[in-house]
């Protein structure tokens, strides 16, 4: 599903020089797994999933999602690839405020060209499996905030991604809510979902497939990666 290869990243430091975000990490993630990726801060685990998503361009390596090279792409191809293939949850939610539910949920597939009528009943039915329809039409202000990680992952799923990525998903929710969402991430999984996510609560990742850690940009070897129970 998404192949790695000796990916390195290097950004700018302030006052000159480069800081190294990530240091030549080779990753396989299959098709169905459920993969947490874990670390300290810093450690590159953002920037690896970033990566992964064909958002942040590597200074070296590769990363393949299924057989397509995406840094071979143009970057409107790479944009088209994101739109079909790859879903983003944030920590932020970044939900437009002034639309609603449904709407917010409907805006990946108008964005791929998809007509009004199909993108808004793709939407409908992405909330109905979320248990999200009696609040369709609610705007995110009206939400509590669970409710609106849950509109968060409806939007990132509408397009019937291969590849779902989530960025610290839990990390604005107080641990009963942060317990429904990832319960939401594991149905998804369990229907056949592929997911990565980056998490620093060791007690969520726990509930993933599988917990593979960094360390100052690359694999923590000292501490394998494992498969949990």
């Amino acid at each position: 599903m998404i192949r790695v290869e000796n990916l390195t990243k290097t950004f700018a430091a302030p006052g000159g020089g480069e800081v190294q975000a990530l240091a030549g990490i080779t990753l396989r993630i299959d098709r169905g797994e459920f993969v947490a990726v874990v670390g300290p801060s810093g450690s590159g685990k953002s920037t690896l999933l970033f990566a992964m998503g064909g958002l942040a361009t590597p200074t070296s390596g590769q990363v393949f999602l299924g057989e397509t090279r995406v840094y071979d792409l143009e970057r409107e191809a790479r944009a088209a690839l994101r739109r079909t293939e790859v879903g983003f949850v944030f920590q932020t939610f970044n939900l437009v405020p002034y639309l609603t539910c449904l709407e917010n949920v409907a805006l990946p597939p108008l964005l791929a060209g998809r007509a009004r009528a199909d993108a808004m009943a793709a939407a409908e039915a992405v909330l109905e499996r979320l248990g999200m329809t009696a609040r369709r039409h609610h705007r995110p202000a009206q939400l509590s905030v669970g409710e609106r990680q849950r509109v968060g992952i409806g939007r990132a799923l509408v397009n019937a991604p291969r590849v779902l990525l989530a960025d610290e998903p839990t990390g604005n929710l107080d641990p009963a809510t942060a317990d429904q969402v990832l319960d939401v991430l594991r149905d998804l999984n369990r229907g056949g979902q592929t997911i990565v996510m980056v998490t620093h609560d060791l007690r969520l990742a726990e509930q993933a497939g599988r917990i593979v850690r960094l360390r100052s940009g690359a694999l923590d070897l000292a501490v394998p990666s494992r498969v949990t129970a």
